[in-house]
């Protein structure tokens, strides 16, 4: 397995955001670059794609140092969802096997959550992105009963340290900070074995 994919993932996105530019500009550039990447299934490490029988994973697979994205990938064990949750800074969502479902939330006229217009069905190569500015609240779950689903997201900061909100249906909403289900990275630098 060669993660020299995602090396050049993290490369390219390492200069973009290094560059001024609009949310708007941002998310069209990143898409590209994870539309890349999303389009090969041979570069996610085995160790960082295995489910847990219980609940989703979130696997980081890189964080800049400067903590300007993350890119991490979520592995949905059958029937397995989020709660309804926001994430306060832009994203992409990159469906890499199976398929999962986002169902977008926002208040009704009394104040409770309710669902925003149909649920997105994302297969792999789609992708969806979030943020405050375009819809920042959903719940995201595999859409399968009977197999492993993963996705690759992209954040604009160390997602897994940024304090979020879970909501509940009276539209109180919780604070939580993810973390993350790994406590090594990919190494993507060592190319002694590139030119062997």
């Amino acid at each position: 397995m060669s993660t020299h994919a995602l090396r050049d993932f993290v490369v390219a996105l390492t200069h973009e955001v290094a560059q001024p530019a609009d949310e708007a500009q941002r998310l069209a550039t990143v898409r590209g670059h994870l539309a890349t990447l999303i389009a090969r299934d041979d570069w996610l490490p085995d160790e960082l794609a295995w489910p847990h029988p219980q609940f989703y994973r979130q696997y980081l697979l890189h964080a800049d140092p400067l903590e300007r994205f993350s890119v991490v990938s979520f592995v949905w064990g059958p029937g397995q969802q989020t709660p309804v949750h926001d994430h306060t800074v832009w994203g992409l969502i990159g469906m890499l096997r199976g398929e999962e479902v986002a169902q977008p939330f926002g208040p009704d006229a009394s104040g409770r959550l309710v669902p925003q217009g149909p649920a997105t069905r994302l297969r792999p190569g789609d992708i969806e992105a979030v943020s405050p500015t375009l819809g920042d609240v959903h719940q995201v779950s595999n859409a399968f009963a009977d197999r492993t689903s993963i996705s690759i997201h992209v954040y604009g900061a160390n997602i897994g340290a940024v304090q979020r909100w879970v909501y509940a249906e009276d539209g109180s909403r919780k604070p939580f900070i993810s973390g993350y289900s790994n406590t090594s990275v990919p190494n993507l630098w060592d190319r002694s074995k590139e030119n062997g």
